[in-house]
């Protein structure tokens, strides 16, 4: 059943596609989310922005 729902989300955006404000929204935040995992696995992620202990028990 989710591919159903799936083929009738591409068909909505098929027929009805995003603007182009929403495209450099998505973009923007892809690009930011890159740009954060760059920095941390380059060392430059600061320490104030790590987290001490891990989710979970």
């Amino acid at each position: 059943m989710s591919n159903l729902n799936w083929l009738i989300r591409a068909y909505r955006w098929a027929r009805n596609p995003p603007g182009p404000r929403r495209i450099k929204l998505v973009f923007g935040i892809i690009a930011a989310g890159l740009i954060m995992l760059a920095l941390e696995k380059l060392g430059w992620w600061p320490d104030w922005a790590t987290m001490e202990r891990g989710r979970g028990p």
